[in-house]
């Protein structure tokens, strides 16, 4: 079971391929229904009509406000947390109170268990204290790739433990990093699955090279997604699947096979035009897709589309923490759509994005129109989006002809 704030879908692709390769049958919420009903769905699915699975693998991806109604009732052999950011808040309370509820959710986990955890996340490298499964870490362990300090938008920046600020060797995204308490001397656990050596991709479009240290020795992985949040993510599900003791000898040609989960940084071809959808929900998604943005050569021009529903999230206060400044001198045009555009657009305004390239369209496909419009013929357009805009523009796109149904692919 993999569960956390950002990466649930990445990593259990990843996750399912390498097992696929070792010719394990897999059974795997792929689509990403990932709450209670979408889950037992799935299980219904791939059962007979006596209730048997004909699957070596039961593999789910779980958002972290349902896994501890999950657990109980399916007592994981592995538990994957990726990591833990603001998210939503208007569902979840603030990241403590998550943190809490996962925390307990392990500690009632079998000896046979083992708990996959993110060292390199502060919060997460602490749960399981008292738990009886077994603990791993995975993460990163290298000074190549990062920054001195964690950015603006961090959640945690102060010792869990005694409030104290924490010194960061270097930070990754968000408070991920090597990190130390001067006071108490909390610091990162022992790695069991390290990112050791990482080389990005300069033009934020992939492939990564990436040496990983495991019990079982040096794996060097060719990762075809860009950013460092998928080296996260292929290095968490190196470890998830040997902790549940796959052959790991494909694990390399099963990563490089990969693509992108729909709505991932997804490169989308609209005849002559490019279309690069993210779909983004808390400022550290929105950081990551804009350093990734940066980095391409082609004009920026963009589509920002926010639903405050239920499903998105009500609490759209999270919008005003993204660095969009960083990128604002390089925006040509931007169209604001959803039911959040008029403050996507009073923020754009705040960060020095001339008005004259700021319009609101609310209705999804004329937004569409409009912004490819604005890319003209042979240009690139950049969309990112809460959930429910990005299912509803895939459907579109896909009545379009330019991509497939998401459970296609």
């Amino acid at each position: 079971m993999i569960t956390g704030s950002n990466g649930k879908t990445t990593t259990a692709r990843m996750t399912a391929i390498i097992a696929d390769f070792t010719g394990q049958r897999v059974s795997h919420n792929r689509t990403g229904s990932n709450m209670l009903q979408g889950v037992t769905s799935v299980a219904v699915n791939f059962a007979d009509m006596f209730g048997r699975l004909d699957s070596d693998v039961l593999l789910f991806e779980i958002d972290e406000g349902t896994i501890p109604l999950a657990v109980p009732e399916i007592q994981p052999d592995v538990v994957l947390i990726t990591n833990i950011f603001r998210d939503q808040l208007d569902r979840y309370g603030e990241l403590y109170s998550v943190a809490q509820a996962l925390n307990k959710m392990l500690e009632g986990l079998p000896e046979t268990s083992t708990i996959l955890l993110n060292g390199n996340d502060p919060q997460v490298a602490n749960f399981g204290q008292n738990a009886k499964a077994k603990r791993l870490f995975f993460g990163l362990e290298t000074t190549e790739i990062g920054t001195p300090v964690p950015e603006q938008s961090a959640d945690i920046i102060r010792c869990i433990h005694c409030q104290e600020d924490l010194h960061y060797e270097v930070a990754y995204m968000s408070h991920l990093g090597l990190y130390r308490c001067p006071n108490c001397g909390y610091t990162l656990p022992t790695l069991d699955f390290a990112a050791t050596s990482v080389q990005l991709s300069p033009d934020g479009e992939g492939p990564s090279h990436v040496k990983v240290r495991t019990p079982e020795g040096e794996i060097e992985l060719d990762i075809p997604l860009p950013g460092v949040h998928n080296v996260y993510n292929a290095v968490a599900a190196l470890g998830a699947t040997m902790a549940a003791g796959f052959d790991m000898s494909k694990a390399p040609a099963a990563i490089a096979s990969i693509r992108p989960a729909f709505g991932r940084l997804e490169k989308i071809q609209a005849g002559d035009q490019t279309i690069y959808l993210a779909f983004v929900k808390n400022p550290t998604s929105f950081n990551l897709m804009l350093r990734l943005i940066a980095q391409h050569s082609a004009e920026k021009h963009a589509l920002i589309v926010a639903s405050n529903t239920v499903v998105d999230g009500e609490d759209f206060a999270w919008l005003w923490d993204v660095d969009i400044e960083n990128i604002a001198p390089d925006i040509r045009d931007v169209v604001c759509s959803g039911g959040k555009a008029e403050e996507i657009a009073m923020r754009l305004k705040y960060a020095e994005i001339p008005t004259d390239k700021i319009s609101v369209i609310h209705e999804r496909e004329a937004a569409l129109d409009a912004a490819l419009k604005n890319a003209e013929p042979g240009g690139t357009l950049y969309i990112m989006a809460s959930y429910t805009p990005t299912h509803e523009l895939r459907r579109i796109m896909q009545k379009r002809g330019w991509v497939k149904h998401f459970w296609e692919e």
